[in-house]
C-alpha cells in the first residue's frame, strides 16, 4: 500500500465500525460494550479511488502503564508512530471529553498528518458535538456516520488533501504473492498409472491459526516468534478478543499467524461479546491451513483441549500441539513422558500427532515446532498415486479381508484420492452401507502408517455400483 493510516480515539466512539466500513468486511469486533477492540488489527482499505493501509487501535484511556488499560495505550501509540496518517474519530452525539483533549495534544506533539473525524453525525442533537470539534485545533472535522457510510467522499477528500496528492495516488505493484481466502484445489484427474506425485510447493504463504485455553500463552507466543511486543499480553486472562493476524518470515517462507481469543467451554460462555469472540475463533479455524493448539504444560489435557483438538481435525485442519510454559516444569523428562502416553490415549482420533513442548516467555522450543508446523503442513498436502493405493488396497484385503455380512462377502475393488488439504480417498465397493466402522479404522490406520500420514485427518469415502436390476420387478 502507498500509505498507512491509524484509527484512534477514546473507546466507543466508532472506530471499529469505521475499520470495517473502510476494509468491507466484518472483520472486527463491535459491541455497545466500550472497549472492545484491545489489540492493533491492520486491514487493506478501499475508499472511492484510495488504497491504503488502515490499521484499528483499541480506545485511549487513562490509566498506569501497568495496567491492562495502560498496555492498550502503548498499543495505540505505538500504531500511531508506525501510520503516516491518524484518523482522529470523535463522538459528535456524545460531544468532547478530557480524553479527546488530552488524545489531540498527544497527536499534535507527534507532528503527523491528523484528519479529525465527526462520526455518528447522523444522530438527532449532534451539532453541538461537531462544531465542538473545532476547539480541538486539528482542523475542520469530517462530519461521517461509519455504520451508515455517510460522508465517505468528504472523508476521501480530507484524507487525499492531508497527506498530499502524490502520496494518495503513488504507483503500487500488484502483490501476485498476497494472501488470499481462497485454496486453490489440487486436480482430481490422476491416471491410474501415473506414479509421479505431485511435490510440496514451499514457496506459498503458510497461514497458521494459534488456539487454546484463555490464559495458556498464545500471544506470548506469537509475541517470541515476531521478536516484538506486536499483541497485548499479561496475567489477565481472555485479554485477546479479535483474530488478530500477523506476517513475518521463517527461513524465507511467509507465515501469516492468527492470534485467536481464549475458547471456554461452551456452557460457559454467555456474555455477547464472549460468544463473538469464540465466533471469530472459529472463522481463523476455518481460514488456516496448520492450527496450533497450545496446551497449558502445568494443567494439561483439561476437557476443554481435548475438545479444541477434536473441532480442530472435524474441521479437517492440519494440528500440531504445543505444550506451552515448559519452563515452569519442575521434571521435564518424567512430565514428558506422561504427555506423550496421554496423548497417544486420549486423542486416538490423531494417532501421530505431533506434540512440541515450548516456552513462550524465553523461547525454548520455538525452533521444532516451526518445522513441525512445515512437516505437518507437507503431509495435510500429501498426495499418493492410484496405482499405489490400488496395490495397497490389494495387500490389506489380503491380510485382513472384509467381514462378510448376512452370508455376502463385501469386495473393495478399486481406490483412488480425490483430494488432498487433507486427504481424502474414494474406494468403489459392494454393499458400503454394511462395511463396518471397525474395518474402516483399520484402513485409516493402514493409510497413515504405510503412506507416513501421522497426525492429519484422514477421510474415505465408498461408492457401491448401482444395480440396474435393484427396483425392477421379478418376471413370473
Amino acid at each position: 500500500m502507498s500509505f498507512s493510516v491509524a484509527i484512534v480515539g477514546r473507546p466507543n466512539v466508532g472506530k471499529s465500525t469505521l475499520f470495517n466500513r473502510l476494509v468491507g468486511k466484518k472483520l472486527a469486533l463491535v459491541d455497545d460494550t466500550p472497549g472492545v477492540t484491545r489489540d492493533r488489527r491492520p486491514g487493506d482499505a478501499k475508499l472511492v479511488d484510495l488504497r491504503f493501509r488502515i490499521i484499528d487501535t483499541a480506545g485511549l484511556e487513562v490509566a498506569a502503564p501497568d495496567t491492562l488499560e495502560g498496555r492498550m495505550r502503548a498499543q495505540t501509540e505505538l500504531a500511531i508512530d508506525e501510520a503516516d496518517l491518524s484518523l482522529f474519530v470523535v463522538d459528535a452525539k456524545m460531544g468532547l471529553t478530557h480524553v479527546d483533549q488530552m488524545l489531540a495534544e498527544m497527536l499534535r506533539k507527534r507532528g503527523k498528518p491528523v484528519v479529525l473525524v465527526a462520526n455518528k453525525s447522523e444522530a438527532r442533537g449532534s451539532d453541538g458535538g461537531f462544531y465542538d470539534a473545532f476547539t480541538l485545533g486539528l482542523g475542520e472535522p469530517v462530519p461521517i456516520s461509519a455504520e451508515h457510510g455517510q460522508g465517505m467522499i468528504d472523508l476521501r477528500d480530507a484524507i487525499v488533501e492531508a497527506i498530499g496528492p502524490e502520496r494518495a495516488f503513488a504507483d503500487e505493484e500488484d502483490d501476485d504473492e498476497a494472501l488470499t481466502d481462497v485454496d486453490v484445489p489440487f486436480s482430481d484427474a490422476e491416471d491410474e498409472d501415473e506414479e509421479i506425485e505431485l511435490a510440496y510447493d514451499d514457496s506459498k504463504p503458510l497461514r497458521v491459526a494459534i488456539v487454546g485455553r484463555p490464559n495458556a500463552g498464545k500471544s506470548t507466543l506469537i509475541n517470541r516468534f515476531l521478536g516484538e511486543d506486536r499483541l497485548l499480553t499479561g496475567p489477565e486472562a481472555g485479554i485477546t478478543r479479535d483474530s488478530i493476524s500477523v506476517e513475518w518470515e521463517w527461513h524465507g517462507r511467509m507465515i501469516k499467524m492468527f492470534d485467536t481469543a481464549g475458547m471456554r467451554r461452551k456452557a460457559r460462555v454467555q456474555e455477547k461479546l464472549e460468544k463473538l469472540s469464540v465466533a471469530d475463533s472459529l472463522r481463523a479455524i476455518r481460514f488456516a491451513e496448520t492450527v496450533v493448539i497450545v496446551f497449558d504444560a502445568t494443567i494439561p489435557f483439561e476437557k476443554q483441549d481435548l475438545q479444541i483438538v477434536d473441532l480442530v481435525l472435524r474441521e479437517g485442519r492440519a494440528a500440531v500441539l504445543a505444550f506451552n510454559k515448559w519452563d515452569l516444569v519442575e521434571d521435564p523428562q518424567a512430565v514428558l513422558a506422561d504427555l506423550r502416553e496421554k496423548t497417544e490415549r486420549l486423542l486416538p482420533q490423531a494417532r501421530g500427532i505431533r506434540a512440541v513442548p515450548i516456552s513462550g516467555q524465553t523461547g525454548y522450543g520455538l525452533e521444532k515446532l516451526m518445522q513441525n508446523i512445515i512437516d505437518t503442513d507437507m503431509v495435510w498436502n500429501k498426495r499418493v498415486s492410484t496405482a499405489k493405493l490400488n496395490r495397497w488396497l490389494d495387500a490389506v484385503q489380503t491380510q485382513h479381508p472384509p467381514p462378510a455380512v448376512s452370508g455376502r462377502r463385501i469386495r473393495l475393488k478399486y481406490m483412488t484420492q480425490v483430494k488432498a488439504r487433507p486427504p481424502a480417498f474414494m474406494i468403489s465397493c459392494t454393499r458400503s452401507d454394511a462395511l463396518p466402522e471397525s474395518y474402516v479404522r483399520y484402513l485409516i490406520n493402514g493409510l497413515r502408517n504405510d503412506f507416513q500420514m501421522p497426525g492429519v485427518p484422514i477421510r474415505i469415502h465408498f461408492k457401491s455400483a448401482d444395480n440396474p436390476y435393484e427396483n425392477k420387478r421379478k418376471k413370473r
